[in-house]
């Protein structure tokens, strides 16, 4: 889906906050014991770690989170929930069975603890995996809400990658599980580099998100296709996500009889190029 940058501009960040109207639907909960805290959103940032980021990207990638966690208009979206708090944890993905808790479910409600799960995500080692698995992404994401400690209006995976899935089990069947419990999906499909053959890059990956990864009420995506964006871009995805308002018209999932984009066209190219693919 192709999105000029005046989308991605402060002022439009503004407008979406003050004039969007509330998405629609009824909340569900997970995390029902008593003494979950009441939050406006629950939000697992789930981001792609495997060979196909370059050092480079996983920097800007973790930047991008850092500096929008700190900025007035994430503040502001803060602010202007019903309960003026959110829960948000951070976590790696790589391959079927790769998944990292990098920042532990924390408690956001002002500047201070904004910039103390900041300050926690930048101080974090970086590290690099094998094989792309959204699939096992969505499921370990989807587990971390139930004992989450905390009782969200909603709840969102917040998910960014450069690549299709490529291991585990089929994206769409896991999307569908994660869909049916409740929780919205939305994506940062990161489009920087020409595909490669070599790292099994895909054409149309912010198309495949959109059809293959994610879903739920309000769902949508926001691609990056130049460095320079994806500071301004992470930081319109997170207001999007705690003011909890239904997006512009043209960042919101499109809507299709059936998908236009293989949705194992990642799984396919690892058979073809490695002889064999394993659903498990």
């Amino acid at each position: 889906m192709w999105m000029p940058r005046s989308l991605l501009t402060v002022a439009t960040l503004a407008l979406v906050a003050a004039f969007a109207r509330p998405a629609a639907g009824v909340p569900r909960f997970a995390d029902t014991r008593p003494g979950a805290m009441p939050v406006d959103v629950e939000l697992v940032l789930a981001v792609d770690v495997s060979y196909s980021m370059d050092p480079d990207e996983q920097a800007l990638q973790r930047e991008g989170y850092v500096t929008a966690l700190r900025s007035k208009e994430f503040l502001q979206a803060l602010r202007e929930g019903a309960n003026a708090k959110i829960a948000v944890t951070y976590i790696e993905w790589a391959g079927q069975f790769d998944q990292k808790v990098i920042v532990p479910w924390r408690l956001i409600e002002g500047p201070e603890s904004a910039d103390a799960v900041a300050a926690e995500l930048a101080a974090a080692p970086y590290r690099r995996a094998s094989r792309t698995s959204i699939s096992g992404g969505l499921q370990f994401a989807k587990g971390l809400f139930d004992g989450s400690g905390y009782r969200g209006l909603r709840r969102v995976i917040d998910v960014s990658g450069d690549g299709a899935n490529n291991a585990g089990l089929p994206v769409v069947q896991v999307r569908d599980e994660v869909l049916a419990a409740g929780i919205t999906v939305n994506g940062l499909p990161l489009m920087l580099k020409r595909p490669n053959p070599g790292t099994m890059d895909i054409e149309n990956l912010d198309v495949y998100y959109e059809d293959c990864v994610i879903g739920g009420r309000g769902a949508f995506v926001i691609p990056v296709r130049e460095r320079s964006q994806f500071v301004e871009a992470t930081r319109t995805k997170l207001v999007l996500e705690v003011a909890g308002r239904e997006p512009p018209r043209r960042l919101l999932k499109a809507s299709a009889d059936r998908p236009r984009i293989s949705c194992t066209i990642g799984e396919k190219m690892w058979q073809d190029r490695w002889g064999g693919y394993d659903f498990r």
